[in-house]
């Protein structure tokens, strides 16, 4: 779709750039050598044409194929995506038999001022954010990453089962080494069992934050079933923290001691992108905000529209919200759900929302889209922030005006970084949990401050290290197929902790296929996490403040909870989340702000190790370990401050 646009217009400039030199070749050259040019080139068309028919002969192509435009030496400038690119295809299919959709990305650094302020960002196909990916559920993805950058990348395609194919998850250290500079690879998964909103990103360090994000799109062949309120147009609406500084720069800053665990706090926010910043009141800021715009969504005037709302930032939970609109809820994170009208949506780091947008009865033409950063759980204040980013819904317009006089909603907006009320929302397809669980896995998340004045997070009693060069899923098959001695000794027992990882940064939890998992989490933290789980939706049954009652299970409402893949744990509250595990794989679970993350709040789900430990990895993934370069871009290492003692 607008991925395929985009290919082309950069091809576009690519030519116009050619034509520049030709002509100064033209005018500064003889015309004799001109003449053996103009063979020469007309000798390389010729071959390249007939190249291109064979390729098209022999090679199958999806007509959705997103194809990497023709290289040149002239570097592609970077720019904002086009608001179309975010617009689902009406004429989409849904009836289609199951195809491939390939894409071929190139990653590469670049300086792009999305908000006004110039900063360097990482980004696919010179663009930010990155391309759409719209798919049929059965269809298969073919992702062609090409990176180009200085440091090491990978994509994870964030709530995708990926069953069967646990090695394309894209998660650094466990399912896979990541991508060398300069080196390529090939994501290739089947899209299975699954429908909905869900987005993919970076899963090296906290590059996401510099660009690498994106949406991806499931439809269901039984959406007019599942979508309870009809919609003419459907949409994308990223909602991101956007920082001014590099990633790198930043986890540096922040896990260096003596923080205390003090996020990075985010001076801006952009919604698919875009926003527009006072250049004035950034005097230290390299800013051009002249060509900026906020985000624009043309809608119809007299039908319904989904808005389907992303938050791929890396830190601030915000409050979205559309003036004098009162929107319906129907999907949560790949779940149909029956509608429940709201104001405002509290989204955090990960998680999705669709709203169906009904145009008002008496139609102001104009309407403002507000996406709040709750501030209240900054670490710090932050002289350049500025919490509110704005878009602009316009049914029609008087005029060339683009500003809207709607007004706010009048009640009190909430401080609290807090998870949105779920409770009441029910899912259109009825599953009910199963009865009780096969074991409870209890988990302690806090950051504690240890030697050298360092400030970690912590699942029980486990920081998480990811190794750039050792995966989880490698060394354990490496380990199975060597015969070794702990590994064997740790596959014995049925469930539990796995002690062929060490459990000082590797905390594995090891199950059997089709065993049912209860997850208790006590946060000890004064800050809200918004705990994902790969591979998996998880049913949410209860929550609370403090600690939970002894007696807890006798009171869970099982018919048909909720179910998502990435869920909000309060401050010093709990939460109690249920699922079948029944996919077999190393499977991620940590706390997706990416500098908590980065700090060791992750642990690891092992999956039918009796299954697992018999893969044969392939080649191409085995590969990735091997080239040099993996490591550039992993977050420090604890041993550069040994013997750190302040200033």
């Amino acid at each position: 779709m607008g991925e395929g646009n985009d290919s082309g217009r950069l091809l576009e400039i690519e030519e116009l750039d050619w034509d520049d030199e030709t002509k100064s070749t033209q005018y500064h050259t003889p015309r004799r050598s001109f003449s053996w040019l103009r063979i020469l080139i007309v000798a390389l068309l010729v071959a390249w044409t007939a190249g291109f028919i064979i390729h098209s002969l022999l090679v199958p192509h999806d007509k959705n194929t997103n194809t990497e435009p023709v290289t040149t030496n002239t570097p592609i400038p970077a720019q904002l995506r086009p608001e179309r690119d975010y617009i689902l295809d009406p004429t989409w299919d849904v009836e289609a038999p199951p195809t491939i959709r390939e894409y071929t990305w190139t990653i590469a650094e670049h300086t792009l001022n999305p908000d006004g302020v110039y900063r360097p960002m990482i980004l696919i196909n010179s663009m930010f954010p990155g391309p759409l990916i719209e798919c049929n559920e059965g269809d298969e993805l073919v992702v062609h990453v090409k990176n180009r950058g200085s440091n090491a990348t990978s994509i994870h395609w964030h709530g995708l089962y990926q069953n069967g194919t646990n090695w394309m998850d894209g998660t650094v250290g466990i399912t896979q080494c990541p991508i060398a500079p300069n080196h390529d690879f090939t994501y290739r998964f089947k899209v299975n069992g699954q429908s909905g909103s869900y987005w993919y990103h970076s899963h090296m360090s906290v590059q996401a934050s510099d660009g690498l994000i994106g949406p991806l799109i499931i439809h269901s062949r039984d959406d007019k079933k599942l979508q309870k309120v009809p919609y003419s147009q459907d949409r994308v609406v990223l909602v991101s923290d956007h920082y001014y500084d590099l990633s790198s720069l930043l986890l540096m800053q922040y896990l260096s001691p003596g923080s205390e665990n003090s996020e990075p706090v985010p001076p801006s926010a952009v919604i698919n992108g875009r926003n527009m910043r006072d250049c004035s009141a950034l005097p230290n800021r390299n800013c051009l905000s002249e060509d900026r715009t906020n985000a624009m969504f043309d809608l119809a005037p007299n039908s319904n529209t989904r808005l389907r709302i992303i938050n791929v930032g890396a830190f601030a939970e915000f409050q979205l919200q559309i003036d004098e609109h009162e929107v319906l809820i129907t999907e949560v994170d790949g779940t149909d759900v029956w509608p429940q009208s709201i104001h405002r949506v509290n989204i955090n780091p990960a998680q999705r929302y669709s709203i169906i947008v009904v145009p008002p009865t008496e139609n102001k033409g104009l309407y403002w889209m507000r996406a709040r950063m709750v501030t209240h759980c900054f670490a710090y204040e932050n002289p350049e922030l500025k919490e509110e980013v704005r878009g602009v819904l316009r049914y029609w317009t008087s005029g060339n005006t683009t500003m809207p006089e709607s007004l706010d909603w009048p009640e009190v907006i909430g401080v609290e970084c807090r998870d949105l009320n779920t409770s009441d929302l029910r899912p259109v397809e009825v599953v009910r949990a199963p009865a009780k669980a096969d074991e409870l896995v209890y988990l302690r998340s806090s950051f504690q401050i240890g030697d050298w004045t360092l400030s970690r997070g912590f699942l029980n009693d486990t920081s998480y290290r990811a190794s750039a060069s050792s995966p989880s899923l490698n060394r354990l098959i490496d380990g199975y197929v060597a015969k070794n001695t702990t590994v064997l000794n740790s596959l014995a027992q049925p469930s539990g902790i796995n002690l062929a990882f060490a459990p000082s940064h590797e905390l594995v939890y090891q199950t059997p296929t089709h065993n049912v998992l209860d997850i208790l989490i006590q946060n000890f933290d004064d800050g809200s996490h918004p705990f994902h789980l790969h591979g998996y939706k998880f049913f949410v049954l209860a929550s609370g403040q403090g600690y939970p009652s002894p007696s807890l299970h006798s009171s869970l409402h099982l018919e048909n909870p909720l179910r998502r893949d990435t869920v909000s744990v309060d401050a010093f509250g709990w939460m109690l989340i249920r699922f079948v595990a029944d996919n077999s794989g190393f499977w991620s679970f940590h706390c997706h702000i990416s500098w908590h993350s980065e700090a060791g709040l992750l642990m690891q789900f092992l999956v039918g190790h009796e299954v697992v430990s018999r893969w044969t990895v392939p080649e191409d993934v085995k590969g990735l370990c091997g080239r040099e370069g993996i490591e550039k871009g992993m977050g420090p290492n604890d041993d550069m401050w040994v013997g750190y003692f302040g200033d």
